[in-house]
């Protein structure tokens, strides 16, 4: 009798979903907001950074297409 195997993720997959998980996170904390010394003065530059505007919601996105990868991806 052949033991079949019914797991629905193979390893493979599991590591495509941790980098995923790891490049979202990455892309919120570059999200974070910094920290102002005075919070009555409005610094332009802080919030409107490239790292924030930019770089942050790229690496977001890339791993969301990357989870989408992980799961799509087919068992050998």
């Amino acid at each position: 009798m052949e033991k079949k195997n019914n797991v629905l993720f193979e390893k493979s997959n599991l590591t495509w979903m941790l980098v995923g998980a790891v490049i979202i996170v990455l892309g919120f904390l570059l999200m974070a907001g910094g920290k102002n010394d005075d919070p009555n003065v409005f610094d332009e530059s802080q919030v409107y950074s490239t790292t924030r505007i930019t770089i942050a919601p790229i690496l977001i996105v890339i791993g969301l297409l990357v989870e989408v990868y992980a799961i799509m991806k087919k068992s050998k």
